[in-house]
């Protein structure tokens, strides 16, 4: 009898410590409809972002009435400032966005966890070309899934241009082509555009030729011949010099702000950047614009899918399996993409792509249907940044500065950044 007793007080025990140990935060049948769930997420961006993206939040809570959802934001800078103690401290939020500058770092630092698990399970990814979903593998795990997708062009204003003497952007640019066209241009008092991003572009340029900025190890340069440098950066400068690009004093008096772009007021042709910067181009300058495909030769081989950003899983997270639903949530739920709208990139799923067709603004369908006529001309991307990139990216934009201010030559500038770049990798090794 005794040991009767002692035997169902124990099975009594074990049952009340089963129901106490099932409360929200818990892995274990996370996501469940009977079981509370908090998710923290944080991202950055602007205020029309903050508000669209707290309206799908809202939408996931209502769909899922058993998730409560924390969220953090900030501007890019302050953002990253905000992550990076508690990343110290091992309390990231459960779903973070990334930026591809960056997403190798806490990678490597085993702040993210791999998502491998999770593709074909909480997120479907069956409608997603593999150039994009591999985009967010990093020695060979899932850290990132895009939230969408951009591709590099010449956003440009066709009505300027034909003002400038020049009927249509010419077919099949190349990077002589485009010389030439800028010194026509520049005879009519114009620009042609406002200068290109130093690491972007000439990574796109290297990639031409069957480069990259970095080694696929992240510990070095991706090129050795310095003449690649000297030959796109040595155009570069020619463009200034005659007139047909921005000095940097006249480039850096704009500040970034897109409405005292040279394009904006009607001194310039156009500008190269990423396609998810056009809408906001279109309604700033409140005129027809149009996207060109970039320079070749081999423009194929230098053209790439990029993540806008990816949304990431924190390993610290205790409900990763919700964590994971939420992302599934952004790639393939139609009402919030309505929401959405293709400010974070084109989609990456093909059938929202098609769903929210109807929504769009007459710019973003501009967007949607350049990335899609580009996109099987892409070729895959090359590894994301390794750590150290912003300075490497910083050391870049300083040598570049002075040689578009004629303070050194191209071949000096050449040497000063591969010794400054190998400096910053050698600590990959």
């Amino acid at each position: 009898m005794v040991k009767k007793a002692i035997f169902l007080m124990m099975a009594a025990l074990l049952v009340f410590t089963a129901a106490c140990s099932s409360g929200g935060g818990s892995e274990q049948g996370a996501g469940s409809k009977d079981e509370s769930v908090n998710l923290r997420i944080a991202w950055w961006g602007s205020d029309t972002r903050h508000e669209y993206t707290q309206k799908v939040i809202d939408l996931y809570k209502t769909k899922n009435p058993n998730v409560k959802i924390d969220v953090e934001y900030a501007s890019f800078d302050d953002y990253w400032k905000k992550l990076a103690p508690q990343a110290a401290a091992n309390q990231l939020p459960d779903i973070i966005q990334m930026d591809i500058s960056y997403i190798s770092q806490y990678a490597q630092n085993g702040q993210l966890e791999d998502l491998a698990p999770y593709l074909g399970n909480q997120i479907k990814v069956d409608d997603v070309a593999e150039n994009v979903i591999s985009t967010g593998v990093i020695n060979g795990k899932q850290y990132g899934v895009p939230a969408g997708v951009n591709v590099l062009g010449f956003q440009y204003d066709p009505a300027l241009l034909k003002k400038a003497g020049v009927d249509a952007m010419p077919e099949n640019l190349t990077w002589e082509s485009y010389e030439a066209l800028g010194k026509q241009v520049a005879e009519k008092g114009l620009y042609l555009d406002g200068g290109v991003a130093p690491d972007i572009f000439f990574h796109y340029f290297l990639r031409t030729k069957g480069k990259s900025l970095y080694n696929p190890e992240g510990t070095g340069l991706g090129y050795d011949d310095d003449a690649l440098f000297v030959q796109f950066f040595g155009l570069m400068q020619r463009m200034i010099e005659q007139k047909a690009a921005p000095s940097p004093d006249v480039a850096n008096q704009t500040k970034g702000i897109i409405e005292e772009s040279d394009l904006v007021k009607e001194k310039g042709i156009g500008v190269w950047q990423w396609s998810n910067q056009f809408v906001a181009l279109q309604q700033v300058a409140n005129r027809a614009l149009a996207i060109a495909p970039m320079p070749g030769p081999d423009m194929e081989k230098g053209l790439y899918m990029q993540p806008s950003m990816y949304w990431g899983v924190t390993s610290n997270s205790k409900v990763k399996e919700e964590a994971a639903k939420f992302i599934d949530f952004w790639v393939n739920d139609e009402e919030a993409n309505k929401l959405i709208k293709g400010e974070r990139g084109v989609p990456i799923s093909g059938k929202i792509k098609e769903a929210i067709a109807p929504e769009l603004s007459d710019a973003t369908k501009q967007v949607f249907e350049f990335v899609a006529s580009m996109e099987p001309k892409a070729s895959p991307m090359s590894p994301p940044p390794p750590v150290g990139s912003p300075e490497v990216i910083s050391a870049l934009a300083d040598v570049v500065e002075e040689l578009n201010f004629g303070k050194i030559t191209p071949e000096q500038a050449a040497q000063t950044f591969r010794k400054n770049a190998e400096a910053v990798l050698a600590n990959n090794k």
